[in-house]
């Protein structure tokens, strides 16, 4: 996967550099929605660091140093299915290899309040999975799944997944959100399986 990055800027990939995914839809109809939770864990985190957004190419950029470490944190704009364009680029145009890359993302099989955090795996019918691993050319990334929980009738998953949260459910989204933050540096720090260990479950 790393080999059209190095064809295309005759570059080895800058070990301090890491790219942080939110995945969801933009657009204020979408806020709050399952399918969003990649936004808004992402938003959270960047306002922790007192960073802003600015606009960038396919998507919306923060960029700040977090323990030594050059941070991109992007947003696409692309909408969710064609998320692996904006993440195809930021990876090449800021030289970050894959094994320093971090999706979030929101999960139908995980029940609401729980974080898994995983190193490669199929997209699980999520959209925005399947784009970057057909533009990726592969599922080998880590990523943050976010707990969406699969409580609804069947043929309304798209519902489900752009609705918003339940009233019960939204301080157990609020505590995830927190631990979800945690995670990123975790993982920043510790690395996939010191991560793992930290926040899996």
């Amino acid at each position: 996967m790393w080999n059209w990055i190095k064809s295309r800027l005759n570059k080895e990939p800058d070990p301090m550099k890491f790219l942080i995914i939110g995945l969801g839809n933009i657009g204020p109809e979408y806020d709050n929605t399952r399918h969003n939770i990649g936004f808004e864990v992402l938003n959270q985190w960047v306002k922790e660091h007192d960073r802003e957004w600015e606009t960038g190419r396919l998507a919306n950029v923060a960029k700040f140093k977090f323990r030594g470490k050059q941070i991109v944190c992007i947003k696409p704009t692309t909408f969710m299915n064609l998320s692996g364009k904006a993440v195809k680029h930021w990876m090449s145009a800021e030289r970050i290899a894959p094994k320093n890359m971090l999706v979030i993302t929101d999960d139908i099989n995980i029940d609401v309040g729980k974080l898994r955090l995983r190193g490669k795996g199929s997209a699980g019918g999520h959209n925005g999975l399947k784009d970057i691993q057909a533009e990726l050319g592969g599922d080998k990334y880590d990523r943050i799944r976010f707990g969406a929980g699969g409580d609804y009738s069947r043929g309304r998953q798209i519902e489900h997944v752009l609705g918003q949260w339940a009233k019960d459910e939204e301080i157990e989204v609020v505590l995830q959100k927190d631990r979800a933050c945690k995670a990123i540096e975790s993982w920043i720090i510790k690395g996939l399986n010191g991560a793992m260990n930290e926040f899996s479950g």
